[in-house]
């Protein structure tokens, strides 16, 4: 009964292995066309086209599709218990899969892989190969890469794996996963493949007449459908009617199993399954030669798979694993190929980076050598710009200087012969008697004419020397007079006030009253200094 419970496991990821749920994104050609025709009808024909479709892909280079027809090649032999070649089909497909980085094709192979590992009850493995289909599929999915029909196909294999292992509880989880995704795409069609493993898990929970039910509508889909799948339901059935106890219904049902498994020549698998639970059911009635009968069937088919002299399970118990250990020695030679390459790429990277840095430093340091020299040359020519306009600047104030101090000692000259004149003028009106007054008034009145130019020629002698003092100071003060601005002036040259009258040809009192007036215009307060305010000009 061990064996049989594995052949059980076998047969429904056999089913799931198959891609019940949706259309394949493989191509096709006549040879594959003609292997799938001939799959449940004519082995050797099949098998015949499927290694042509191989021939032919692979002439093509056209990898994604090669794998596609080994792996539908694999399947036929699982179908017709020929493990071996299904195991080394199934390895082939993986590596090739592996090496083009094909994702999709990855989770295809390890779904069949899975099922194939737990037929042999190796259910760790079995299990991880599952579990990697369908991680594979999530996330291809995630990206939309695929339908959700692969998906489901992962969830419904995982499923059968638990139910099989009479863990009915995680089984009926991933059948309801199926359930979601399918029900997200499809809201007004029924999934029969889904619907007959739930009816199976109602029997089991107890459920049965909504069981019966549900494989009665599943029964009439595939029967119209895909009769070669009817192998499975009437397993199913006969399975549930054995729970029940109804004996006759369930023998019915696996000799219904038996007929339809060799008319198609599929799921044959299940011929050693059906033999057996009928061996024991005639036993049980007493009917030892049908009991002989079924049993010798069954032992003749478990010898064929698992006999001391059957070269699939000397292979498949060995674990002759040619593709794992062609595998792990690639991925050796790969991985020491990859680590010599990452360390060639980690010593360019340095040197790059060394280079690149020094570079840099060098760039730095000479960049900020320029630019502290240019700086430096910078503030020193500011400095001898600034020390040659102060230069310039002291030079011009003393040439002015200088020039005002001739120009005072000019004003002051004209001033003196003024006086001079004046008081030669009194000195001849004392003695005008013994003078002729006639000729000396033309004397002292040509010399006078000369006063009123003294201003004049002081005047233009003063714009020569300080040629911005009338605008500034006007500027500031626009409501100062003419007779301000010579006041202005000669108070800039540091006249006393009787010179200013004498150049000026007025009194002492007019120019302290002009003086009194140019304050009060330039808003000077009583401390202020006139001199000093006026020299700023």
């Amino acid at each position: 009964m061990k064996k049989l419970s594995l052949i059980t496991k076998f047969l429904t990821l056999l089913v799931s292995a198959n891609i019940l749920f949706g259309q394949t994104p493989y191509q096709t050609n006549q040879y594959l066309e003609d292997a799938r025709k001939n799959k449940f009808l004519n082995f050797e024909k099949a098998t015949h086209n499927y290694k042509k479709s191989i021939e032919y892909f692979a002439y093509k280079k056209d990898t994604f599709n090669l794998i596609n027809s080994i792996n539908e090649l694999s399947e036929l032999y699982g179908h017709n218990l020929d493990f071996d070649k299904s195991y080394d089909g199934y390895w082939r497909a993986l590596y090739l899969a592996e090496e083009s980085n094909d994702q999709f094709s990855k989770s295809r192979v390890y779904q069949s892989l899975g099922w194939l590992y737990s037929f042999y009850n190796r259910n760790k493995k079995a299990l991880e190969n599952l579990d990697n289909a369908l991680n594979i599929s999530k996330k291809l999915f995630s990206e939309k890469k695929i339908s959700v029909d692969y998906l489901i196909s992962d969830y419904f294999s995982i499923a059968n794996f638990y139910r099989y292992n009479r863990d009915f509880e995680t089984a009926r989880k991933y059948v309801d996963s199926c359930y979601i995704f399918y029900n997200s795409e499809n809201n007004e069609t029924q999934n029969y493949y889904l619907e007959a493993e739930k009816g199976f898990l109602l029997a089991a929970e107890g459920e049965f007449p909504e069981a019966e039910e549900t494989l009665e509508k599943s029964y009439e889909y595939f029967k119209n459908n895909n009769e070669s799948y009817l192998v499975i339901i009437h397993y199913l059935f006969a399975r549930v009617y054995q729970m029940k106890g109804e004996i006759e219904k369930s023998k019915f049902h696996f000799s219904k199993s038996l007929e339809v498994s060799s008319t198609h020549n599929s799921h044959m698998n299940y011929k050693i399954i059906n033999h057996k639970e009928l061996s024991k059911i005639y036993y049980d009635s007493k009917e030892y030669k049908e009991a002989f009968f079924h049993i010798e069937k069954a032992i003749e088919l478990e010898n064929k798979i698992f006999g001391i002299n059957s070269k699939n399970n000397e292979y498949l118990f060995e674990i002759k694993d040619k593709y794992r250990i062609q595998k792990n020695e690639q991925e050796q030679i790969l991985k020491e190929q990859k680590l010599l390459k990452l360390e060639h790429k980690q010593k360019i990277s340095l040197l790059r980076s060394t280079l690149l840095f020094v570079t840099l430093f060098f760039l730095l340091v000479f960049g900020y050598m320029v630019f502290k020299n240019l700086k430096r040359k910078h503030k020193r020519e500011k400095i001898l710009l600034k020390q040659k306009q102060r230069i310039k600047l002291k030079e011009t104030k003393k040439a002015i200087e200088l020039k005002n101090k001739e120009l005072a000692k000019s004003a002051l000259q004209l001033i003196e012969k003024d006086e001079f004149i004046a008081s030669l003028k009194n000195a001849l009106t004392e003695n005008k008697e013994d003078l002729n007054l006639t000729s000396i008034n033309k004397v002292i009145k040509s010399i006078q004419s000369g006063v009123g130019s003294n201003w004049k020629e002081f005047e233009a002698r003063f714009i020569d020397i300080n040629q911005d003092f009338y605008k500034k100071i006007k500027k500031d003060f626009p409501a100062l007079t003419q007779t301000d601005l010579k006041i202005c002036a000669l108070i800039k040259l540091n006249f006393s006030s009787k010179d200013m009258a004498s150049l000026l040809g007025i009194s002492i009192e007019s120019v302290h009253t002009s003086r009194y007036r140019l304050r009060k215009k330039l808003k000077l307060e009583r401390n202020d200094n006139l001199v000093e305010f006026v020299s700023q000009y």
